[in-house]
């Protein structure tokens, strides 16, 4: 079956999310705000959730139309082939969000989807009562600018739940930014990257998966696993192709630093469930007695700044000492995320290339030093 799937993704990160999912041979990529579209089986849809490191779910995308009224709302869901997808007793809950639209009603609009989803199976079904104690298919709609997206969840949990992070320290960067970093930085089996504010790890632990080619979804579930409609098959071959692309024969390396020594303690324990411990090296140190490593070096971190861990004042001095510590070096790179739109001025000199993007609901910059 020839689906169209929808993958979204932290706003600033379309472009790298579709590069990836090119790469891993699907078809039709094409990117759009907040999210990148692509086609394919179900093969395809197993190799998007287990290999993607950058994508936040993957999706089904059902249907796209017009709809400025609940009478359009109900009869465009209704035309979807649910029925492909949902069994008698499977579960089918909505959500959404309306976004400029004459439809700005949230509950209004779960009801008549819901209602239409409904319709639509009792009508296949000859059935007039769903109990929904099955397998969970998560309908998901956005209504923006009067079009309406309608989708179904394959992922559940979120991709960015890789299943090693059971702990974190206070406010930890999502790991599918953190891989975006790593990609940003173009880390490399052969490198050795090095993070002085690590906080649990997460950066070094992304870095490490990626250099050692193991994918991000290998040892988790999916909640479309469980639909009568995907044969397992498409799953468990996907798993075994992901298996044989990792690649352990290689130089890679990373040391982290912190001041905290629980987080040390979390990250070590991270590693260990991300199979990349023996990769990572966590030590105690302070940023202000960091020293540049002899020889090729990439930096990437997430320093705590204003509103998150510091004060401002005392994230401003953060920036000032990394400025003097990262130094401008052959064979050195630095990769750093802020919300501060000061950070160049304090840190003392202009980025080579800087990208947009959002750790959580903060607006944030990705500087990047290479020159």
């Amino acid at each position: 079956m020839q689906l169209n799937y929808s993958a979204p993704c932290i706003f600033g990160l379309e472009g790298l999310c579709a590069n990836e999912l090119r790469f891993l041979g699907l078809d039709n990529v094409k990117a759009e705000n907040g999210r990148v579209l692509f086609s394919g089986d179900f093969s395809a849809m197993a190799r998007a959730n287990i290999n993607s490191r950058l994508a936040e779910r993957v999706q089904i995308l059902l249907a796209e139309f017009e709809a400025t009224s609940f009478d359009e709302l109900f009869e465009g869901v209704k035309n979807i082939s649910w029925e492909s997808f949902i069994g008698m007793s499977d579960a089918f809950p909505v959500k959404g969000s309306c976004l400029s639209s004459k439809l700005m009603s949230v509950p209004d609009c779960q009801r008549i989807i819901k209602k239409a989803v409904v319709s639509r199976l009792s009508q296949k079904y000859m059935l007039s009562w769903f109990e929904e104690t099955g397998a969970v298919h998560q309908i998901q709609f956005l209504i923006m600018n009067d079009r309406v997206s309608v989708m179904l969840d394959t992922s559940g949990a979120g991709l960015h739940k890789r299943g090693y992070r059971a702990e974190s320290n206070e406010a930890p960067i999502k790991e599918t930014l953190a891989a975006a970093m790593a990609e940003l930085a173009a880390v490399r089996p052969n490198h050795f990257v090095v993070d002085p504010m690590c906080g649990s790890g997460t950066i070094l632990i992304e870095a490490a998966m990626k250099a050692l080619r193991i994918a991000p979804g290998l040892d988790r579930y999916f909640a479309c696993e469980r639909w009568s409609c995907v044969p397992k098959e498409a799953f468990e071959q996907e798993r075994e192709l992901a298996k044989s692309k990792i690649n352990r024969d290689c130089a890679f390396r990373a040391e982290g630093y912190d001041i905290d020594e629980a987080s040390l303690a979390t990250a070590e324990s991270n590693a260990k469930k991300a199979g990349v411990a023996d990769r990572i090296t966590f030590a105690k140190r302070d940023l202000k007695d960091y020293q540049s490593p002899d020889g090729y070096c990439t930096l990437i971190t997430n320093p705590p700044y204003g509103e998150r861990l510091l004060d401002i004042a005392q994230a401003e001095d953060l920036y000032r000492i990394m400025g003097e510590r990262f130094v401008r070096e052959k064979g050195k790179s630095y990769t750093i995320i802020t919300p501060d739109d000061d950070f160049e001025k304090l840190f003392g000199r202009r980025a080579d290339k800087r990208r947009k993007t959002y750790n959580g609901t903060l607006k944030c910059q990705i500087y990047m030093y290479f020159k």
